[in-house]
């Protein structure tokens, strides 16, 4: 009881446990946005284009400030993107100093909201400002730009970033995608190539399956005969574990598409749009992992595993099992047991399912815009042209090869017309090639992906893409860059503040068994008292209106 009693407390975040983010945002004064909410997008900076310039680097003397998350892998090198190669080369090529403030990877989302509340804003921030999941700025981009936090960047985008400006202009889905339904551009965004979007499922143990003489498992029946001897023969403490970090149930729709449903919203097959959490077979899913977990198969501290400690759990061979990235997940833990153990190997599983031969309802697969590594202005921006024209130099053609691969020389050189990394990242000795990317590029943020970029160091990689991509994920994701109106937005903020928070601490409760499963019925009325089914029709409304935009 104690135990599970710690999980739930452990879920609980309050501003007791993240007052140390001021000591992050401290010594930074970028300014307030309670000075600046009436400025015009365009007026800041003007008069100044010719002092800047308009070729690279500019000709400036300022600092620009700016909040994000700092890769996980290039943290085991630098504490700042400003000193790893990749910042100075950033800084050498745009002319621009910058100033990077990092939250903690675990606390991201309230030191975001701490941030916000604070009234202290850097330039530019680089988070989900959707509005759609419960990290994102609640009530989205337009109650953003209404609550005088970030700009509206049609007129800078039109005036500053001619290397954007053209990318929108070529793909009118891709523009579709990156602003709000009344043509409002709110973002710097990151585009990922076609290539890039599925790169995360189920992944299993091969070298344990063989010894075993198990196939991979694909129906849940054939996963739990699988979890099962992983605990039994191979000694397997937690069988099954998944991060669950900042309120997310990093399995996301793993297992729990095999209803049918999914953890979160998602389009049915007559295009209406559901919350998963609430639908009957959700239960269902909950009622198989509430087993799993009592019987060992499931990872009894599942509430309380980040990365580093999934790292440590696979890497020890507590785990044989998870749901998890490509290159941070299986690359990584693979290139770092091929000396250690060289039998040590992962392969993609497919989705699992309930009957042999169906294909999976959903399973991750994104869209060519990534919401959550764009960067927005925000009205504490001093010179916002200034900080436009440093945005834009990643879609050039130049800046688009160093926030790819790199510094040329050094993290790749050309090869008949193209980039190819070189030994330094591909082979090094001492560090995987993900952990020498960190430092070099940047492997998420805004600019376009290079469809030449591979991160793939084993061929168990480039299959298991093949693997995951068989789902019908693309009927059935919700699009993560809907706009609701402004005042559908501050509804839509409150209803799902609390509805999230509601629904993982019943989530876990289910799961460890403090909440019977006779309860469900009741948890469904509570989210619906929550407005629940207020925030469907809001989301119904706003991808009807994506639809037609």
């Amino acid at each position: 009881m104690l135990a599970k009693d710690s999980l739930l407390r452990n879920l609980k975040s309050g501003l007791t446990a993240i007052l140390l983010t001021s000591l992050l945002l401290a010594g930074c004064s970028p300014g307030s946005k309670e000075n600046t909410p009436e400025a015009k997008p365009n007026d800041g900076g003007k008069g100044t284009s010719t002092a800047i310039g308009s070729s690279y680097p500019l000709n400036t003397t300022e600092t620009i400030t700016s909040w994000e998350i700092l890769n996980m892998n290039a943290v085991t090198f630098y504490s700042n993107l400003a000193d790893t190669p990749f910042g100075k080369a950033l800084v050498d090529q745009t002319g621009v100093q910058v100033e990077y403030i990092h939250p903690n990877d675990q606390q991201t989302a309230e030191q975001f909201n701490l941030m916000i509340a604070s009234d202290e804003l850097p330039d530019v921030i680089e988070y989900d400002w959707t509005g759609r999941s419960a990290g994102s700025y609640p009530g989205g981009p337009e109650k953003a730009i209404r609550d005088g936090v970030i700009l509206e960047l049609n007129d800078l985008i039109d005036q500053y970033a001619p290397n954007l400006k053209k990318k929108l202009e070529a793909d009118p889905t891709l523009d579709r995608m990156v602003k709000t339904d009344s043509g409002k551009y709110y973002v710097f965004p990151m585009i990922r190539n076609p290539s890039g979007l599925v790169f995360r499922g189920p992944m299993i143990r091969q070298d344990w399956l063989e010894e075993l003489g198990l196939p991979v498992p694909t129906t849940i029946e054939e996963w739990e005969k699988t979890l099962i001897a992983f605990r039994d023969k191979k000694g397997a403490t937690a069988p099954l574990s998944v991060t669950y970090t900042g309120g997310n149930f990093e399995i996301r729709d793993a297992f729990i598409g095999a209803y049918k449903t999914s953890n979160s919203f998602y389009v049915d097959d007559e295009g209406k749009v559901k919350y998963g959490p609430m639908d009957p077979q959700y239960k269902d899913f909950l009622a198989l992992f509430r087993k799993w977990f009592a019987e060992g198969l499931f990872d009894k501290d599942f509430a309380l595993t980040d990365t580093k400690a999934l790292d440590n759990k696979i890497l020890t061979g507590q785990t044989g099992a998870t749901v998890h990235l490509l290159s941070g997940g299986m690359g990584k833990w693979m290139d770092a047991m091929k000396e250690q153990d060289p039998k040590f190997k992962l392969v993609g599983a497919p989705y699992p399912t309930l009957n042999p031969g169906e294909i999976p309802f959903i399973g991750q697969r994104d869209f060519k815009y990534n919401p959550g590594p764009s960067k927005a202005i925000t009205t504490a921006a001093k010179n916002p042209e200034l900080i436009v024209r440093w945005l834009d130099y990643a879609y050039s053609e130049e800046g688009s090869l160093l926030y790819n691969f790199g510094i040329e020389g050094e993290s790749y050189v050309m090869e008949n017309g193209a980039p190819v990394y070189t030994d330094l990242i591909k082979n090094n000795e001492k560090y995987s090639l993900q952990q020498m990317v960190s430092q070099y590029s940047k492997p998420n943020g805004p600019y376009e992906a290079d469809e030449r970029r591979n991160w793939n160091t084993f061929p168990e990689q480039d299959e298991a893409v093949k693997v995951w991509a068989k789902t019908d994920a693309e009927k059935h994701i919700l699009p993560g860059f809907l706009t609701p109106t402004a005042e559908e937005s501050k509804e839509l903020g409150k209803i799902l503040t609390e509805v999230s928070n509601y629904k993982e601490e019943m989530f876990v409760k289910f799961i460890v068994g403090k909440e019977p499963m006779e309860s469900y019925d009741k948890y469904v009325e509570q989210l619906k008292k929550l407005g629940i089914e207020r925030a469907v029709e809001i989301y119904q409304s706003a991808l009807d209106r994506y639809n037609s935009r």
